[in-house]
């Protein structure tokens, strides 16, 4: 089975747990994966709800009237303010629960290797959701300049838990750089951000290259880029993939360490030479793959060879994927979507 374009998973995968996602993905993909994730299954399935005990479980939170949908049609959130009398800049989060549930996960991932079943290359991928997409969920809007420091040094905590529990050599962190961020830059209109692309990015990239630089050197690093699919829609459609090569190459030329890998979504109805066009321009570190979200059940293995030999015309030595984590997919369908990614996988 031999691999062209290797496969990237991105994170959630609609399985009853991490040990079911780890052994169906390696019997299906392994000859094809580099890294794998636990599948975000049970609650965090849907990506951010399961994160709201760290504010509704907070002593210095309550609940408030204001909600947030990352688009007219999308699940509402909402959002919790201070109590009263708390100063916002005194707050500290102390119970975040990634690393819990990154190590209950390992301990499969750990065991199912061992047994053969995970192949020895394979690292254990870890995801993290980005820090403004948490915040603009789950917190009213004039706390989040206030309150974005204290969670990144929560976040970079439990980092710090899970590299000092599993072994660097067979970790992959990924950080999920999600629509709250690419909205804005695809929109162009003033924000919390910056009233500028340019201002966005000098305030977005930063804080990722932190992140980034927090991974210790032999843990892989990784950034999903990403447009939202809540409901199977985009928070905003890409006009192209503009923004995506803008926030990579800057990534790339300011962060002090690898990077193992770039996802970047690719819709389904886009196989025009417009959408990748930019990927000319992309300038990746030597030691980073990209990764394109082009792997779609709709169109099934022709749509996704179609936006495959329009990607070859910008881009070469790619590995292939979904544009998000498919958690929220039917079930039923989940076999037929990994039969494309292996077909896909070996250019056939």
């Amino acid at each position: 089975m031999p691999t062209r374009y290797p496969v990237h998973i991105v994170g959630s995968v609609p399985l009853a747990n991490a040990a079911e996602v780890f052994e169906t993905l390696a019997r299906a993909l392994g000859p094809h994966l580099r890294t794998l994730p636990d599948g975000e299954t049970g609650p965090r399935l849907d990506w951010l709800p399961w994160l709201e005990p760290i504010f509704s479980q907070h002593p210095d939170f309550e609940i408030s009237q204001e909600q947030f949908r990352v688009h007219a049609g999308a699940t509402p959130f909402r959002r919790y303010r201070l109590a009263p009398g708390v100063d916002p800049n005194a707050v500290r989060f102390s119970k975040l629960p990634h690393a819990g549930f990154a190590l209950d996960s390992w301990k499969d991932f750990e065991r199912l290797k061992k047994a053969g079943k995970i192949p020895g290359r394979v690292r254990y991928q870890c995801d993290i959701a980005s820090i403004p997409s948490l915040l603009a969920a789950f917190v009213v809007e004039g706390l989040h300049d206030a309150l974005e420091p204290a969670l990144e040094a929560a976040v970079i905590g439990e980092i710090d838990t899970i590299c000092a529990a599993i072994p660097h050599s067979q970790l992959a962190i990924q950080y999920d750089v999600a629509s709250s961020i690419f909205f804005h830059l695809e929109s162009g209109k003033p924000c919390r951000f910056g009233a500028t692309r340019e201002q966005m990015m000098a305030s977005f990239v930063p804080m990722h290259v932190r992140l980034g630089n927090a991974v210790p050197q032999e843990v892989h690093l990784a950034y999903h880029l990403c447009y939202g699919d809540n409901r199977h829609r985009h928070s905003i459609e890409p006009g192209d993939m503009s923004h995506l090569v803008s926030f990579a190459n800057e990534v790339s030329a300011e962060i002090g360490r690898t990077i193992e890998l770039i996802h970047m979504p690719v819709p389904r109805d886009r196989s025009d030479d417009a959408y990748f066009e930019p990927l000319r321009r992309l300038a990746l570190r030597p030691e980073t793959a990209l990764a394109l979200g082009l792997v779609h059940y709709t169109g099934g293995i022709e749509g996704t060879r179609r936006r495959i030999a329009t990607a070859e015309k910008y881009v070469e030595g790619f590995m292939i994927g979904t544009e998000c984590g498919f958690g929220r997919r039917d079930p039923a369908t989940l076999a037929e979507l990994l039969e494309i990614h292996a077909l896909a996988a070996q250019g056939d």
